[in-house]
């Protein structure tokens, strides 16, 4: 995968998405990188479903872990250490929380 010279983003097909915070543990990532594949799920069924609760539910927790990943939200080289260390801590433990 292509990155931008400053690792910050990721290219793909020319666009620039916000790249994982390197600084999350590996085994972390791959527990939020689950929760995310989970919920990207969730909204896929929701949809075919027809439930809207269900999709706001699943995209909720999309917006989740792509935070705790430091993909979404304030830029992850724009935190401190303790700051990031607290997101992906935090949204771990959200998403435990509320897997279905």
């Amino acid at each position: 995968m292509e990155r931008s010279e400053d690792g910050r983003y990721i290219v793909v097909d020319g666009r620039k998405w916000r790249a994982t915070d390197p600084s999350v543990p590996e085994e972390t990532a791959a527990q939020l990188r689950r929760h995310l594949m989970a919920a990207r799920r969730a909204v896929r069924d929701a949809l075919r479903q027809e439930d809207t609760a269900a999709e706001r539910r699943a995209r909720d927790r999309v917006q989740l872990a792509k935070t705790a990943l430091g993909e979404r939200g304030t830029a992850w080289w724009d935190q401190s250490a303790a700051e990031r260390r607290k997101r992906w801590e935090d949204g771990l433990h959200r998403l435990q929380e509320t897997a279905e």
